[in-house]
């Protein structure tokens, strides 16, 4: 080994080292900043579902089972039924008096306008709510409390307790008093269940339920008389069917939720005055329980057990007896109560949101297909006619600028291909500091008209500048050293130069490596989602970006706006838009097609696609004033930053939450309607790339990886952009990276 050597091997890092080891160590706490984010929104979505009952959900309801285990005087007993002391027993409720109850509550709409009524008529009543309804409409339970009435458990989702494990049981009675402690600062010990009525119809499987809760202290609650109000028979027929017979007392069950309930609200007061006329008192479950045994203070539902804490009190701290059956929420339950409140409040503005904004961005993405495939065809039409030209065919030499950093394996390759070109050209080797031999490499090639400059490591910006100071045409031709070049790639690319407006011309990028699964998905993505975008973006006279790996550029342009930029990762996006802004045309040459090195492993297509997402939205921060410039230099700020913005930033980040979406609909929703509409988007999607690839005369059977590629690139998008903006956010700073190469891209006639 050489001194020289020795001394090359423990030179000191490099800036642009330093740099992506101090990316490198910052990346994986941003990426799991993203995924905890992905979580996050999914975590909602499921809360949302398990409130609507489209996750967790249980349809059954059981019917006609025997009842041979419940006791007879069960059976025939009362409408509340109480364990104390372990022993089932019932209460009925006294005479001329009616314990008035409500299920399925509360309602935003119905609940609010049976308090108003209940108020005017003095009238007290008991509330059965469901405490996925009490935790979306807290302000509601709220009101209910204050205004006197008394709340009773009917489950968090409304589901046959019958069918359920313990677990399951046990989840929706404690989720429903969360629900209660979070709305009212309250629990309560009574319960009536989902589609239950009187005693007599307690069955085997479900008197297990309610031994099993009356033992945890609970009070279960029947009806002894139905309205039936839910079926919407009339004013008179709910009325009628909601009154006792001969004078009894009766627990009376309406509803206030669960459907639409005018007729309810209409009867409602005829209702009450009526029972007041037949000289009949209205009274909840507790006031009943006390009245029945007669009046004994404390007594009934109040000291039943049930979950921890102390009675509720109204004025001056007695007991009110009309309430003996909630406590007063505390420590804990009242914390987890709240923050179950919060969350499902977070849900239920998050949710709607993100459909909404889901909505807009699938029209959006479907009408920017539309206007690919139409500003496509029309761009193609345009520049392939018999007739077009640019003007007189440009002939004069340009020059060929090649940043090289580190491309051993590539260099020859790319030197070898420039030399068969048949437009006379000058080729400057920039070699950024080099390490590899790359500098040596190059110069012991022997090619005629190659000058290869050497400076120290700066950057590829740097590299580029030095190129264009040292070029001797008025054309430069800038290239990435793992790129090769087609023989008559640089005469076509500098054709459009024969428009004095032209300052700068875009090239057509192709994935040479496209064998692999990782090459194949960035074939589509060059094929589709770049050059279709760059015959829509000429058309429209705002193209973002010309690619690095094949562009074209007036010299005297390129110093008029300052050269290659520092300033931001995306160098090539940078100088597209500083070239608009200064007043020039950009335009897209599909017929000059160079074959670049695509990154071969998910760690180096991350690493690229960081940089260039970051350093795009770099660009747009940099050159944000476009959007108020005047005129021709404004045009971008006009039209391509705000496509760029959206469907380059915006849109990727929502992209996740579609397949999200579409899982959560396939799975607890309609499994048919969301996998026909995720199908149809599909389905536009291969429209547009069978398109392009017809364009650019590729073989279609890549296209039987874009199923897979649209899901894989859509997460990995998705990780990308929040990366790069918390980035962005943070003042963080990436220079030139360098991915691993192979030099597997040889001359073009080799690439399949």
């Amino acid at each position: 080994m050489t001194t020289t050597d020795s001394r090359r091997r423990r030179r000191a890092p490099s800036r642009i080292e330093r740099a992506a080891g101090k990316a490198a160590a910052l990346q994986k706490p941003r990426v799991i900043l993203a995924l905890l984010l992905l979580l996050a929104l999914t975590s909602v979505m499921l809360l949302d579902g398990y409130l609507r009952a489209e996750v967790g959900g249980d349809q059954r309801v059981r019917t006609g089972a025997d009842s041979g285990e419940v006791p007879d005087d069960v059976l025939a007993g009362g409408p509340i039924l109480t364990f104390r002391g372990g022993r089932a027993a019932t209460v009925s409720v006294p005479d001329k008096t009616i314990a008035l109850t409500f299920d399925d509550g509360p309602d935003p709409t119905w609940t609010p306008q049976v308090l108003e009524i209940l108020e005017k008529y003095d009238v007290p009543a008991t509330f059965f709510v469901v405490g996925s309804m009490v935790s979306r409409h807290p302000d509601v339970v709220r009101d209910m409390v204050e205004q006197g009435n008394e709340v009773g458990i009917h489950t968090f989702t409304h589901i046959d307790l019958s069918y359920q494990s313990d677990a399951r049981v046990d989840r929706e009675m404690q989720q429903t008093q969360l629900a209660l402690a979070g709305a009212a600062g309250i629990t309560t010990t009574l319960f009536r269940a989902p589609y239950s009525s009187k005693t007599d119809a307690i069955d085997d499987y479900s008197w297990p339920v309610y031994r099993r809760l009356g033992e945890e202290g609970y009070t279960s609650v029947f009806v002894d008389t139905d309205s039936d109000d839910w079926k919407r028979p009339g004013v008179s027929k709910i009325i009628q069917w909601a009154t006792p017979e001969d004078g009894a007392g009766a627990s009376v069950l309406f509803h206030d939720a669960g459907g639409e309930r005018s007729q309810t609200i209409k009867a409602l007061p005829t209702y009450i005055e009526k029972m007041k006329a037949a000289g009949y008192t209205f009274t909840t479950v507790s006031g009943a329980m006390q009245e029945d045994e007669a009046g004994a203070a404390g007594a009934g539902a109040g000291n039943a057990g049930g979950p921890a804490g102390g009675p509720a009190t109204g004025p001056g701290g007695a007991v009110d007896r009309l309430q003996a059956a909630h406590r007063e929420a505390t420590g804990l339950t009242l914390y987890e109560g709240k923050a179950l409140v919060a969350a499902v409040a977070l849900a239920e503005w998050t949710v709607p949101a993100l459909s909404v904004g889901l909505m807009a961005v699938g029209v959006a993405v479907i009408g920017r297909f539309g206007m690919m495939l139409v500003l496509a065809r029309r761009h193609h039409r345009i520049r392939n006619r018999r007739r077009f030209s640019w003007g007189p065919p440009v002939t004069g030499p340009v020059s060929v600028i090649v940043p090289a950093y580190n491309e051993k394996e590539c260099i020859a390759n790319t030197l070898d291909s420039l030399a068969r070109s048949t437009h006379p050209i000058e080729i400057i080797v920039v070699d950024d500091g080099s390490t590899d031999g790359t500098k040596e490499i190059a110069e012991s090639l022997g090619i005629p008209g190659v000058r290869v400059i050497r400076q120290e490591n700066a950057g590829k910006p740097a590299a580029l500048n030095n190129g264009v100071r040292n070029a001797r045409h008025d054309i430069v031709v800038m290239m990435d050293g793992d790129t090769v070049f087609e023989p008559d790639t640089v005469r076509q690319l500098v054709q459009p130069f024969a428009d004095p407006k032209v300052g700068a011309v875009a090239g057509n990028a192709k994935v040479g490596n496209r064998d692999t699964v990782i090459g194949a998905w960035q074939h589509i993505e060059y094929v589709m989602g770049f050059n279709l975008d760059r015959r829509m973006y000429d058309l429209l006279r705002c193209m973002p970006t010309i690619p690095g790996a094949i562009g074209a550029f007036r010299r005297d342009a390129v110093l008029e706006v300052g050269g290659m930029s520092e300033d931001t990762l995306a160098e090539d996006t940078d100088i597209t838009i500083a070239m608009h802004r200064a007043g020039w045309n950009v335009v897209y040459q599909e017929h000059a097609r160079a074959w670049t090195e695509a990154p071969g492993s998910l760690k180096q297509l991350w690493s690229q696609r960081y940089r260039w997402s970051y350093g795009t939205m770099q660009a747009l921060w940099k050159h944000r004033r476009s959007l108020t410039d005047k005129g021709p230099s404004g045009r971008f700020g006009r039209v391509g930053m705000p496509l760029v913005v959206l469907f380059q930033i915006v849109t990727p980040v929502f992209a996740p939450l579609i397949d999200v979406f579409t899982a959560y609909s396939m799975i607890f929703i309609d499994f048919r309607a969301a996998l026909l509409a995720w199908l149809a988007v599909l389905g536009v999607q291969l429209v547009c790339a069978a398109y392009a690839f017809r364009l650019d005369r590729e073989k279609y059977r890549y296209l039987l990886m874009m199923p897979l590629q649209q899901l894989a690139y859509r997460q990995m998008m998705y990780l990308v952009l929040i990366h790069s903006s918390i980035t962005a956010l943070t003042g963080g700073r990436l220079r030139w990276q360098k991915l691993k190469r192979t030099g597997e891209v040889g001359t073009p006639a080799g690439v399949r």
